[in-house]
């Protein structure tokens, strides 16, 4: 470290306020609340079986990942991974496509009725008919052990309605779209060349929620899916924690040329558990960027 950069950092600590002590303490203690139970996970995950039982450990004592080879091997992992991401992908795009194609037409303010139609979409955020009218719903569509019952029914959401709709209203110059008009363009041309582009920000925001919830959500594919075959990630986690025991995971030790000793069911749970979120961990800090401006714009206006 050159002396200047020493001076520097010496001129910012003696600038330091109690304050600014306190909120650093605060935020670091926070990070470290955040980061310790994904780290304590990981530990025990690649941790012997006689290691397991200590409450919490911050570094392993002898490392194996046998626990990761016979999760891998699982066929019902890749079942859910197939599943859980053909959700995930077909969610995502179609939800922002309707997200999109109604909040733009809503931040018209010479639309005809526009307040009315949006208290309606803003009833629906308070009132629903409830799981059993959407389970008969499903089924009088034929949608029962459907992959789409997963994916249609979620497809308008009215708070991502309403906050794009802000986001169209209040941050984008009514002068942009005023300029193209003049040009020549029709409102498709404008939305998708002028206001999607813009509007990246609050389209990765809805895109991060969207993806999480659907990768995170299981109840609804426990219900409406009754195949194994179109089980979801989340949903073979739920199973495997709750009925992966010594006799089925004896059936993979042979296999996979695991030592007994190297190995427990409560290791196989926990190595399910990483893989499982471990995609989600990924994709967060490219979308973060976008993510901390868009979370700002939530607020309902006009």
């Amino acid at each position: 470290m050159s002396d200047m950069t020493k001076k520097s950092m010496g001129r910012y600590l003696k600038k330091m306020s109690l304050f600014d002590i306190l909120n650093y303490g605060m935020l670091i203690l926070f990070s470290v609340s955040i980061v310790l139970p994904f780290w304590g996970l990981f530990v025990k995950s690649i941790s012997r079986p006689e290691d397991i039982s200590v409450s919490f450990m911050l570094f392993p004592k002898k490392v194996t990942f046998d626990s990761y080879r016979m999760a891998l091997m699982s066929r019902d992992i890749y079942i859910g991974y197939f599943n859980t991401i053909f959700r995930v992908l077909f969610t995502t795009i179609l939800t922002l496509l309707v997200s999109v194609l109604t909040a733009y037409p809503l931040s018209r303010r010479n639309l005809p009725f526009r307040n009315g139609i949006t208290l309606f979409i803003l009833f629906t955020m308070f009132f629903t008919g409830g799981l059993i009218p959407s389970y008969m719903l499903i089924r009088w569509l034929s949608l029962i052990d459907n992959r789409w019952s997963l994916i249609l029914p979620g497809l308008v959401y009215a708070f991502n309605i309403v906050i794009m709709r802000n986001y169209f209203m209040f941050s984008i110059e009514r002068s942009l779209e005023e300029s193209a008009e003049i040009d020549g363009a029709n409102q498709f041309t404008i939305l998708f060349r002028i206001i999607v582009p813009l509007s990246m920000p609050v389209i990765a925001t809805i895109g991060l929620w969207t993806i999480v919830g659907n990768w995170n959500e299981w109840f609804y594919a426990m219900i409406y899916i009754n195949s194994k075959q179109k089980e979801v990630l989340q949903l073979v986690l739920r199973k495997i924690l709750l009925s992966y025991d010594a006799t089925r995971v004896a059936s993979y030790k042979n296999i996979a040329g695991v030592d007994e000793n190297q190995f427990s069911p409560e290791s196989l749970k926990f190595a399910f558990t990483y893989i499982t979120i471990l995609p989600v961990l990924c994709i967060y800090p490219f979308i973060q960027k976008y993510f901390a401006k868009g979370i700002m714009i939530g607020s309902l206006k006009g």
